[in-house]
């Protein structure tokens, strides 16, 4: 592997392209009409355009893709998240093209992205699952049939899902036919796959997932969780990593669990295992993401491992060179998602030029951005502009040292999820570590003041 194109855009572009630079390997940027002036495209060693601004006519047109690589004579691709991260074709045709996919193999992404055949070999391994329907639902009054023998209330998914895509909650038989047919239209729309099932909806959970990795050569490391409770819509917002809720003995527990359910799948490549913990502190699989995750940043922290440098290095065939003896885990560390949304007017996207930008700095603090003065937000993404991550030596600290990095990030021209953050460290429920994953949805956060960014 000598010349890695990243099949992304954004702050994770970015994070690859450092990543990239610190082995020694070349780098060939995407962009679309719309990304010009990017700041991945600025930091490549190259930058190819591959289309129009549309996603579908650039960042997801395959042919564009590997048409970049051609001319660039790249021969590996990084797809980040989202985007093509999780295409089984795509990596199936890197794969015949010659071209080293880093990620898993198109079968196991095959595999795992089917959230009903995920579910199997979960079942198999003996993890607990959410009770469900037996694979694909075929049709609404299959569905609802099913739906009485789970009982109401019941989440009706996309069996290729992700990112909060593709779901519904069904509380009776009358919406259950109005959501069914809602949830099936999305899938084909968001994945080119209708396909749906159904799980019993776990009421107040809280969500965990678990950072693991693994070779081609059978060594697997558990490297810790991360608790993804506070989220909007099914869209994380803080991330924080030791989870607070969880006991040592638990932790055990979910990550043995998750390391079974990815050697089951002969997993070679870092990935996420994500779990619903009950009010009686059970925990059931949901899904394994198959690529790397927007929070891997405070796993790396926490662990001092880089997530983006081992993926690479597994994608060329090198063994782990850690054993689970030598990954420790040190402090508290807490990461924001810094949207250009505006949090007042129930996050309403804001897109547009980036008037000044001025991020926070000091002890303990990292950010992850592709943002920069003069930048222009297109309105055709997602809305991320930032990752701040703080470290504190216990999660106290590190809500300490969120607020101070906070009360240090400017930025005009555009709204931000700032204000929303400065107000999460005042809440006490979030102090108090006594709230679920709807507590955002269900928080009037028309009535809170959020104080407009200084020009």
């Amino acid at each position: 592997m000598q010349k890695v194109l990243i099949a992304n855009r954004g702050e994770i572009a970015v994070r690859i392209i450092r990543a990239c630079r610190d082995m020694g390997l070349q780098t060939v940027a995407i962009y679309s009409q719309v990304d010009s002036e990017a700041l991945h495209v600025l930091h490549a060693d190259e930058a190819i355009c591959v289309g129009e601004a549309p996603a579908a006519k650039s960042y997801l047109k395959i042919s564009n893709v590997l048409s970049a690589a051609e001319v660039t004579g790249a021969d590996a691709i990084h797809p980040g998240f989202g985007f093509l991260s999780e295409n089984a074709n795509f990596a199936s045709i890197c794969e015949s093209c010659g071209i080293n996919f880093i990620g898993p193999k198109h079968e196991t992404i095959a595999l795992l992205g089917n959230k009903s055949e995920a579910k199997a070999i979960a079942k198999k391994v003996k993890c607990p699952v959410i009770p469900g329907s037996d694979g694909i639902v075929e049709d609404a009054q299959e569905g609802i049939k099913i739906a009485k023998q789970l009982g109401y209330p019941v989440f009706i998914k996309a069996s290729a899902g992700g990112g909060g895509k593709g779901i519904r909650i069904a509380h009776d038989p009358d919406e259950f036919v109005r959501q069914f047919t809602a949830a099936r239209t999305e899938a084909e729309v968001c994945f080119g796959c209708p396909d749906i099932y159904l799980e019993k909806m776990i009421l107040n959970p809280r969500h965990i997932e678990i950072q693991v990795i693994g070779d081609k050569h059978g060594n697997y490391l558990f490297l810790g969780e991360r608790d993804c409770t506070i989220q909007r819509r099914r869209q994380k917002l803080i991330e924080e990593t030791p989870s607070p809720i969880l006991t040592p003995s638990l932790r055990k527990k979910i990550g043995e669990a998750a390391l079974s359910i990815v050697k089951a799948a002969n997993y070679h490549s870092v990935g996420t295992v994500e779990f619903l913990l009950d009010a009686k502190k059970n925990f059931y699989f949901m899904e394994v993401n198959t690529r790397i995750q927007v929070e891997h940043t405070i796993t790396e922290e926490l662990t001092g491992i880089d997530l983006v440098r081992e993926q690479i290095n597994v994608a060329k065939g090198e063994k782990l060179k850690l054993k689970q003896k030598d990954v420790e885990f040190s402090g508290h560390i807490i990461q924001c998602r810094i949207n250009a949304e505006n949090p007042a007017k129930n996050f309403a996207p804001s897109p547009g030029t980036v008037e000044y930008f001025v991020p926070p700095g000091g002890p303990h603090v990292r950010m992850d951005t592709a943002c920069y003065t003069g930048y222009k937000i297109p309105p055709q993404y997602d809305s991320m502009i930032a990752k701040l991550i703080v470290t504190g030596k216990d999660r106290k600290d590190a809500i300490n040292i969120a607020k101070r990095a906070l009360k240090e990030f400017h930025v005009g021209g555009v709204s931000t999820t700032v204000p929303f953050h400065q107000f999460m460290f005042e809440d006490e429920n979030f102090l108090s570590n006594t709230y679920t994953i709807n507590y955002i949805d269900n928080l009037v956060l028309d009535g809170c003041t959020f104080t407009p960014e200084k020009s």
